[in-house]
């Protein structure tokens, strides 16, 4: 590719870290005329340039590769499938997990927040939802925003769906993914959804609690969860850096005893 591609990049993820281009080329520990150099594609930077501006400028593992095509090298970050031999350890880890942490719900999510795997008690809250919502994949957006989905059936749907829009669009913003981007419209074109951004009715109430939970009615019971994201640390291969685990703990008393009575 032409080194204006690679310096058009770079530019790109600046301006949506909103890092000045001095304060950028100091922190690598460059001078600002060659980061502009760069920029403008009068100047091809080397691997290890590109490698430093992606990790000072937060760019996941995935886009780094993109940058360093455009720059006219080879990718430096492996896509290893999680059904691997070489995942064998991590996959176990994962599945502790989620085994340990029933009868709360546990899911595994990719860079989309496809469902990858569940436990059981997850498995329960989506029951008897229509078959175009669970996939393959389900979508935790998508299955949790939908009107057919679990929003029928969230008793505070402006709180939630107002926390997971936001996380969406910080997720589009991180990743410039255009998938991400897409599901973004996607769920903000449904109409409950839609009336809510309208409206503005899912702005956070100053007497809200500490964590805003999900209240979802489940079999005429009402169960109240709040969330916990866990990554890996220090990740070299690009599906490790994009798996998450979502873990539900129970925000009360009742919540809990509910669960443990459904084992």
């Amino acid at each position: 590719m032409p080194a204006a591609v690679i310096g058009d990049l770079v530019k790109e993820w600046r301006a949506q870290r909103r890092r000045s281009q001095m304060d950028l080329a100091h922190e690598v520990g460059v001078s600002p005329r060659h980061l502009s150099f760069v920029e403008t594609g009068r100047s091809k930077p080397s691997p290890e340039l590109v490698l430093a501006l992606a990790q000072h400028l937060d760019v996941p593992l995935r886009e780094r590769n993109t940058l360093l095509l455009a720059a006219g090298y080879a990718p430096r970050f492996e896509e290893t499938p999680l059904d691997a031999p070489a995942m064998a350890r991590a996959r176990a880890a994962v599945q502790q997990m989620l085994d340990a942490h029933d009868p709360y719900p546990g899911v595994v999510l990719d860079r989309s927040w496809n469902v990858l795997a569940t436990n059981q008690a997850a498995a329960m809250l989506a029951a008897g939802l229509p078959d175009h919502l669970l996939g393959p994949p389900m979508n935790i957006f998508r299955v949790s925003l939908h009107p057919e989905g679990l929003a029928g059936r969230t008793l505070n749907f402006p709180e939630w769906a107002g926390y997971l829009i936001t996380q969406l669009r910080r997720m589009v913003v991180a990743t410039a993914d255009p998938v991400l981007d897409q599901l973004y419209a996607e769920v903000t074109a449904y109409p409950d959804v839609a009336a809510l951004i309208r409206g503005a009715g899912w702005e956070q109430a100053d007497d809200s609690p500490l964590l805003i939970p999900c209240r979802l009615e489940v079999g005429g019971a009402e169960l109240s969860l709040f969330t916990t994201l866990t990554t890996f640390g220090t990740p070299r291969d690009i599906t490790l850096s994009e798996l998450a685990v979502e873990l539900f703990y129970p925000a009360d008393d009742a919540t809990d005893e509910l669960l443990h009575g459904r084992r």
